[in-house]
């Protein structure tokens, strides 16, 4: 089964569903695409179906560089974030093993679909970062996800400096399972894929939430207290639209610290 949007494709084949972000070369996550993967995920709540992959277009220098900073204005922050963690919220709830397959930059809102994933495939080119401060504002989803992964000094220190780190170092530090070639990763993803086909789709299921569990808190609880935080203080300050401002108008921010 193979459908075309306007933002992505999407197929299910063998079992497994693929999503494919196809906003060349960057992959930039508007409204629009995020709702698009919303609907597709809907799909994808088939017992059979043993996983969920995102990968990014072949002619793409980015798995995804982000969320698009232009719809990150007070006129529509709240759809944008709200269509992005709409994302999330919807893997936590098929509980179906996830793998992204990374070529490239995968940054900001990329780098938290990556932390989202349960297997990550990288190549030796790929980089990765939550340059989010570097525009006054921070990553809702990492800032919940990214201390289980990678430990909490790392996380804090990748999200607080928003600086890269390539792929060696994101293995070395847990936020990716495989680095390979970049001609490598599909036969990679077909080992692992091939490994998952052998098991029943709903006993991994139950053990994908079974995993979840250990986490503590769901994450639908932990976004409610980021969103918060997030549209209602943060939003709120010079700074963060001066930050925004800046980007857009491709010029260094001037901080006045409030």
């Amino acid at each position: 089964m193979s459908t075309n949007h306007q933002h992505i494709h999407f197929r299910i084949d063998d079992r497994a569903a693929r999503i494919t972000f196809a906003r060349p070369p960057l992959n930039i996550l508007n409204i629009e695409m995020m709702k698009e993967i919303v609907k597709v995920l809907g799909e994808c709540s088939r017992h059979d179906l043993i996983a969920i992959v995102f990968d990014a277009e072949e002619n793409s220098r980015a798995f995804s560089a982000g969320v698009a900073v232009e719809e990150h204005v007070p006129e529509t922050v709240f759809q944008m974030l709200d269509a992005f963690h709409a994302i999330f919220r919807q893997l936590d709830q098929l509980a179906k093993p996830t793998i992204a397959l990374v070529d490239g930059l995968a940054l900001g809102g990329g780098c938290e679909f990556v932390a989202a994933c349960d297997i990550v495939i990288a190549s030796d080119r790929a980089r990765f970062g939550q340059p989010e401060i570097k525009l006054a504002v921070f990553p809702p989803v990492a800032a919940i996800l990214l201390p289980a992964i990678i430990g909490e000094k790392r996380a804090r220190e990748l999200i607080l400096t928003g600086e890269m780190i390539d792929a060696a170092e994101a293995r070395s530090w847990g936020l990716c399972n495989h680095v390979v070639a970049p001609n490598q990763l599909e036969q990679k993803a077909q080992e692992v894929l091939g490994k998952l086909r052998e098991h029943s789709g709903v006993a991994v299921e139950f053990a994908r939430r079974a995993l979840d569990l250990g986490r503590g808190r769901t994450l639908d609880s932990a976004l409610k207290d980021q969103e918060n935080i997030y549209l209602h203080e943060l939003m709120k300050t010079q700074d963060a639209h001066e930050g925004v401002k800046a980007f857009m108008e491709k010029r260094r921010p001037v901080w006045r610290n409030r």
